[in-house]
């Protein structure tokens, strides 16, 4: 059996606004995400994917709950080293690629920063060499290296920010929404590019977005997530064939058909989750197959199976 390279159980990421209230952006969720794989985490603005991603990488201190990275807790107060293999061997990349990247500095430093801080080459050559490498890796030129991030597209900038992230010889990259801000043609030379380079060198990726026919095409098994809840989840298959929850069904509906015909009659389902009588925190998780579960009563779950 193949063991996972991260579990998520039981994360809660709750933020005190003041004394009577507290925003629970990410509530009760676990899954976890194999060597190799692609786990895309789907919802809307405000569904708590970003936060996830954060807790996970652990920019926040997570509320409660357990992430186990490697077969190492780290959701609880880490070591030294704990935190030098993190930084090492999980890596972000961001959504906004010129927030992101320091306009006061140039392509070959903003990509070695890793490098120079854990001390991970013998000579400058060396570290330079790397970073070149990386670049041709991305798409980039090697010429590109002595210029600043403003000389670059939309497009470009978030190749240096994978570059950036890559360098490192991550295990697992959580990609936040990292094509969101790009153009329709270079998020899909984006996507290809992250499916080559994980083909080559097997990295883990947790892929967040609200895109979902993009998320269908890069991920092996999605997660859907809303109000802080992960209401379903399965294979890219099991999700677009057979979506149980409403709010799944809300999300595919949206979808536009590049064909005309079909696009014409295609309708879209709302869902409203203050009139649907549907409680989150009293759902559980109901498996329809080894890896498709969704989130609901036991009622809930008859009623949907009865509706499909």
């Amino acid at each position: 059996m193949v063991q996972p390279i991260l579990v998520v159980d039981h994360l809660k990421q709750y933020f005190k606004i003041n004394r009577n209230f507290t925003v629970k952006a990410v509530d009760d969720i676990s899954f976890e995400i194999y060597p190799g794989e692609t786990y895309g985490l789907v919802g809307e603005s405000g569904s708590g994917k970003s936060t996830t991603g954060r807790s996970i990488i652990r920019l926040y201190k997570p509320t409660s709950g357990t992430i186990i990275f490697n077969g190492k807790d780290i959701s609880n107060k880490m070591s030294k080293e704990s935190i030098k293999e993190l930084r090492n061997k999980m890596q972000m990349i961001f959504q906004d690629p010129m927030a992101s990247l320091n306009p006061r500095k140039k392509v070959i430093d903003i990509i070695g920063e890793g490098l120079d801080i854990h001390k991970n080459y013998q000579s400058i050559e060396e570290r330079n060499e790397k970073i070149y490498e990386m670049l041709e890796l991305v798409g980039l030129s090697r010429e590109f290296a002595s210029r600043y991030p403003h000389q670059f597209s939309g497009g470009q900038r978030q190749r240096i920010g994978i570059a950036r992230a890559l360098i490192m010889n991550p295990d697992l990259i959580i990609a936040d929404e990292a094509i969101s801000a790009l153009d329709v043609s270079i998020q899909a030379q984006v996507v290809n590019l992250m499916k080559r380079i994980q083909k080559e060198t097997g990295v883990s990726i947790l892929f967040i977005a609200h895109d979902l026919s993009m998320v269908k095409y890069i991920s092996d098994r999605i997660g859907v997530l809303h109000l802080g809840h992960l209401v379903e989840a399965g294979t890219s298959e099991e999700i677009f064939a057979n979506p149980l929850h409403p709010y799944t069904k809300s999300l595919l509906s949206a979808i536009p058909q590049p064909n005309p015909k079909i696009e014409k009659k295609r309708k879209s389902y709302s869902y409203d989750y203050n009139s649907s009588g549907i409680d989150y925190n009293k759902g559980t998780k109901h498996f329809v197959s080894d890896t498709h579960y969704v989130l609901a009563t036991d009622e809930e779950f008859e009623q949907w199976k009865l509706a499909f």
